[in-house]
């Protein structure tokens, strides 16, 4: 019984944000059920935009997948960003370098290459907060910086599409290989592999926290690091490992999001938001609503991914500005994570864990 209550505190609280954003939505002079039509059918109104949202809804998954991880070891990983901008960036480096292997063999390289790139920017704040007390929170924000920057340096120069070095220099890639293309899985569609891929990655984070010694060690690690350290477990490296694993699903991200786009190329606007949509940050959300538990994120992400789709239908039939489905997500954030004292409540009324 107190998992099932536990499990309603935070859809209790994101029903109260939505009763605030019909406030907002009648603030602006609108029907806020016809607002609550229109974002439903913008993101299941028909086939394509069921697909869409479950596409918007992927990177959201996969970074919060790994936020549950590094929130299990009690480090706070803000750096979903950053993290998903070098697995991008390295797994489309791979795609231009090799361009002509099978697609058999290449993208399993190119989805290799995003885990590497993003655990490596994940590891970077492990290694800093473990060996360093330098505090993570900063340390991934900063490093959210330099990721953008090294991209937009590398999109202007190093990577850039062959033919815009005489044009108009859009910072971009050429079209990659369809050899390192996500499979689509319904023709017609948007939806693509990358949706099955990402559910799957959540099921082994859980089997990996609740199923394995390397999750006990980070459970215990983020639990108590004295009665940890005490019991023989390297607190240090296991900082360093929570962050690297939370780095490199967000790394994932960052390849679905460029060999799952329709352009197949890697393309900023010279800061994060245009090529990641905010992913690193919502996917916090996502992770926040569904408990910290990579199980209830799946279908966190995809209430998200449905939010942010139905959104742009919103703002078409009610001429409503789209910052309202961002100030909704704000709100969700404000209210499930003020709800965390009701969940202590109910831990302590039923004497189990939530």
């Amino acid at each position: 019984m107190s998992r099932l209550a536990g499990a309603f505190v935070p859809l209790g609280a994101a029903l109260l944000a939505f009763v605030f954003g019909a406030v907002m939505i009648l603030a602006l002079g609108e029907n806020p059920i016809d607002g609550l039509l229109a974002i439903i059918d913008g993101a299941f109104g028909s086939g394509e935009r069921i697909a869409a949202t479950a596409v918007r809804a992927t990177p959201l998954l996969l970074v919060g997948a790994g936020i549950t991880i590094a929130f299990r070891a009690s480090v706070i990983n803000i750096g979903g960003e950053g993290q998903i901008i070098a697995g991008a960036l390295l797994s489309t480096a791979v795609a231009l370098w090799l361009p002509d292997l099978p697609k058999i063999v290449l993208l399993p390289l190119v989805i290799l290459a995003g885990l590497v790139g993003g655990g490596f920017w994940g590891a970077i704040p492990g290694a800093l907060k473990a060996y360093a007390s330098v505090n993570e929170i900063l340390s991934t924000i900063m490093l959210n910086i330099v990721a953008v920057q090294l991209m937009n340096y590398l999109l202007r120069g190093p990577m850039i599409d062959p033919i815009e070095v005489e044009g108009t220099r859009i910072p971009q890639t050429e079209r990659l290989t369809d050899n390192a293309a996500l499979p689509t899985l319904i023709e017609g569609t948007r939806l693509h592999f990358g949706v099955i891929l990402a559910i799957i990655a959540a099921v082994v984070v859980w089997v990996i926290l609740w199923r394995t010694p390397t999750g006990f060690r980070l459970r215990a690690v983020g639990h108590n690091p004295d009665a940890a350290r005490a019991a023989g477990m390297n607190v240090e490296r296991n900082i360093v490992k929570a962050l690297t694993m939370s780095g490199a699903l967000s790394g994932l991200a960052g390849v679905v999001l460029v060999f799952g786009s329709e352009s197949l190329r890697l393309v900023t606007d010279g800061g994060s938001a245009g090529f990641t949509g905010s992913a690193g940050f919502n996917g916090i959300v996502a992770a926040l609503f569904g408990g910290l538990h990579p199980l209830w994120t799946i279908p966190s992400s995809f209430l998200f991914g449905s939010l942010l789709t139905g959104a742009t239908e919103l703002q078409r039939d009610l001429q409503i500005p789209n910052a309202l489905a961002i100030a909704l997500n704000g709100l969700i954030v404000l209210f499930v994570v003020s709800s965390d004292r009701a969940r202590g409540w109910i831990k302590d009324r039923f004497g189990a864990a939530t």
